[in-house]
């Protein structure tokens, strides 16, 4: 039974699951985005996250065990060099999940994973519109009032031609 256990075991051994997390966190340091069924990146943001709060802190520990996870030395340079000074200051949320679809062959949902802080295209949409404030008022007043109005005209008028 797998009461309590809240981790995707993907279908595979724990030996092959974790080689499998590896690989791809390996890929998405590097790469910063990579394509994968929609399970696979859900586990792998879980498996990653950790990993990259830890390479924040700059010290031989956390590259110890960073390294212990990856095993892989130009992954732990790019992780501590580029990713970590890019996401200093995000305090979590380092990952975007992004739907893509279903694949030809056998219809599994794919998404596409990718560090949030490298996606320039999204950077630069939010640095040119200014954010507008955002209320809880429901729809804006003369939109909200225009529409019911041309709602209720159009009922007496099929009203009026019965």
């Amino acid at each position: 039974m797998r009461h309590g256990k809240k981790f995707n075991h993907l279908g595979r051994k724990k030996g092959h699951r974790k080689a499998l997390l590896k690989n791809l966190s390996i890929a998405l340091i590097e790469h910063k985005r990579i394509n994968t069924t929609l399970a696979k990146a859900k586990a792998l943001r879980v498996f990653v996250e950790p990993l990259i709060t830890k390479a924040k802190s700059n010290d031989m520990h956390s590259r110890r065990v960073v390294f212990s996870y990856l095993q892989n030395k130009d992954a732990i340079k790019e992780l501590f060099g580029t990713v970590a000074e890019k996401v200093g200051d995000r305090p979590g949320g380092y990952t975007r999940i992004i739907k893509t679809g279903a694949r030809k062959g056998d219809g599994a949902e794919m998404a596409m994973i990718e560090l949030v802080d490298f996606n320039e295209l999204m950077l630069a949409n939010k640095s040119d519109k200014p954010k507008k404030k955002r209320t809880r008022r429901g729809r804006g007043g003369s939109t909200a009032a225009a529409s019911t109005g041309a709602a209720t005209a159009a009922a007496t008028n099929k009203s009026e031609e019965e």
